[in-house]
């Protein structure tokens, strides 16, 4: 455990370029860090949180019923072919057939649409990857106050795709998305707070905007405001709290969560000390391939008798497994 604190820095600056950023201190210093929505994206210039409504699988697109993030109007029926072409399994064909129905609906000034296609530009399917494509239609539809397309023009200007990147203009962009009630935007204007990128750092403003994720399901809100908790950084530190959001998160599947839930059951913080739950979530977290837990996963293991080794093993493996026989590609697009 003291070589988290030897490596506090380094392990924040490697976090940071991968935009998956601070540690957390319990009786020894934990290898985990809060982070920005969406990324977990297999492109820079593509956010999960970008693309959190249709999910591409192996074979197909699997879309979520919702329903439509804008008014009605004309473009509704080229958008919703345009979905329905994306759900089908010969995904060269169906995703061009799905990109002729986006951009019809686009030109006829339907904002979803026009998100939709200009994710297609950014993923690069059924056409080359063509940021500034994307961003002549993510201003478009955020010229109609769309609140997705705020999200994802901060994503851009965050990342510098199509752009210069530029983290005032991407806060300023956070801030109008998430005013207008849009989860993921608020997880990233809160990042922005915590931060200090492209605006004084505030954690206390920085924690209210997770809270409203949170509060939504946004997994990576709930973590980081668990986070804030647990450090006494804008809130007053309070270890039940903590130990409540990162339970939230780990329900979701958040690796980093679980890790904090095991450290937490192992240290009896904010919760009774429980090394068996603690052994488990640390299991889970590492066969999701998670590591930073694994020091103390080893210290447990040498702690608890045989059969109870056995059991808490059983119960991540059943947990991990159950979770990964649902889980979409992290690449997906989109409203």
């Amino acid at each position: 455990m003291d070589s988290f604190l030897r490596n506090r820095s380094a392990l924040l600056d490697a976090s940071r370029l991968s935009i998956l950023l601070v540690m957390v201190v319990l009786n020894v210093a934990l290898p985990m860090a809060r982070a920005q929505a969406g990324a977990e994206a297999d492109d820079a210039c593509v956010a999960g949180s970008m693309t959190n409504l249709i999910s591409r699988r192996v074979n197909s697109v699997n879309v979520s019923a919702v329903a439509a993030a804008a008014p009605q109007g004309e473009g509704v029926r080229e958008n919703e072919k345009g979905i329905a072409a994306a759900q089908a399994s010969e995904n060269t064909r169906t995703l061009q057939e799905a990109r002729h129905w986006f951009e019809k609906g686009a030109r006829k000034g339907y904002a979803p649409a026009q998100v939709n296609l200009a994710i297609l530009f950014l993923a690069g399917w059924a056409t080359a990857p063509n940021a500034g494509a994307a961003l002549y239609w993510l201003r478009e539809a955020a010229r109609q106050d769309h609140a997705l397309a705020f999200f994802d023009l901060g994503i851009l200007y965050m990342r510098g795709c199509g752009v210069r990147q530029d983290y005032r203009e991407a806060f300023s962009l956070f801030q109008r998305g998430a005013d207008a009630g849009d989860p993921a935007a608020q997880m990233n204007l809160g990042y922005l707070y915590d931060q200090g990128f492209g605006v004084a750092q505030d954690r206390a403003k920085a924690a209210g905007w997770y809270r409203a994720a949170a509060e939504s399901g946004v997994a990576q809100a709930q973590y980081n405001l668990g986070d804030l908790y647990a450090r006494g950084e804008g809130l007053v530190r309070d270890d039940h709290a903590a130990f409540i959001w990162f339970q939230k998160a780990a329900a979701q599947g958040h690796s980093g969560a679980r890790v904090m839930l095991g450290y937490f059951y192992a240290e009896g913080r904010g919760t009774a000390k429980d090394l068996r739950a603690g052994y488990m979530w640390l299991s889970v977290a590492a066969l999701q391939g998670d590591q930073r837990g694994n020091a103390m996963l080893r210290d447990l293991g040498d702690q608890l008798p045989v059969e109870q080794l056995e059991e808490s093993t059983k119960r991540a493996l059943s947990l991990f497994e159950s979770r990964n026989s649902t889980s979409p590609s992290s690449l997906s697009f989109v409203h």
